[in-house]
């Protein structure tokens, strides 16, 4: 299934610079347009760009970082030749040769070279540090506007969710905690069900993930899809109404992985109706 693009604009030193999401964690901007401000010919800037070693070091580490089906054979042949003039690279090459993702090659009317932000904000100190620090404070400038559609997504599911969590909190304080527990005993009958819910969503408890993460500020919720966020509102209400009835843990969790393998497959099928509305606009 073709993936749904929300965008939107940033704006530096006169400039509109076009950004877009698919999963509401990774933004892709388009070197097209921060290419111009230095030529009105944005393609050879930055195929100038990809000929340097230094940039292809930088690019090749990001994959490996990112990349599970990067290939490193290619980025080791592009290395080598690196700085030689006869070397030329465009982004087309570089995503057909080493199954890139960092860089995107997108067609059309609206289609130019977008990149990750971690690579268009390299890029952007290439072109110039002064026209970088413009984009950065922008892009900040949207990730904090809570009326942004890319962050509106997002941020609408989380909420949701925190909602849905209060239902399955309070079906656990009425089925699941006998008057006589100790308050340290209650936060554990919490978190147990708590993990219920990640093990049969993402696989992993909570404290496996942040012994997995350890790089990463917040918990594992923070990091899940807009797919996942949708699913584990259901998941909540559902586990819920599975405590009322009595069913066992062990039983339940079996319930509650069926449930978000079903969800996760439907929403990929159908897509998402929030996405669609915010794209049409």
């Amino acid at each position: 299934m073709v993936k749904k693009s929300v965008k939107e604009t940033i704006h530096a030193k006169g400039l509109d610079i076009s950004i877009y999401t698919e999963d509401f964690q990774n933004e892709f901007i388009s070197l097209t347009d921060i290419a111009r401000y230095k030529s009105d010919e944005p393609f050879i800037v930055i195929n100038n760009w990809m000929r340097g070693k230094d940039t292809i070091e930088f690019l090749g580490l990001w994959e490996q970082l990112h990349n599970l089906d990067f290939k490193p054979i290619e980025f080791d042949r592009f290395r080598k030749e690196a700085g030689y003039n006869a070397f030329t690279l465009s982004p087309q090459k570089w995503i057909e040769n080493t199954n890139a993702i960092g860089i995107v090659s997108k067609s059309g009317r609206y289609g130019g070279t977008f990149a990750h932000s971690d690579i268009a904000f390299e890029f952007a100190s290439w072109i110039s540090a002064e026209f970088k620090l413009y984009i950065i404070k922008d892009y900040k400038r949207l990730k904090n506007d809570e009326s942004s559609r890319l962050s509106l997504g997002w941020n609408l599911n989380r909420e949701i969710s925190k909602l849905n969590y209060r239902i399955h909190t309070d079906a656990i304080k009425e089925n699941l905690l006998p008057p006589e527990l100790k308050p340290f005993q209650i936060a554990i009958t919490y978190a147990n069900e708590a993990d219920v819910l990640n093990v049969a969503l993402f696989g992993v408890t909570a404290k496996q993930w942040r012994e997995e993460n350890k790089d990463k500020d917040g918990n594992i919720r923070d990091y899940a899809t807009l797919n996942q966020l949708l699913v584990l509102a259901n998941m909540e209400s559902y586990n819920a109404i599975l405590i009322e009835q009595g069913k066992p843990q062990s039983e339940r969790i079996q319930l509650l992985n069926k449930l978000a393998i079903r969800q996760l497959e439907a929403i990929e099928k159908i897509g998402i109706d929030t996405i669609k509305k915010l794209e049409e606009k």
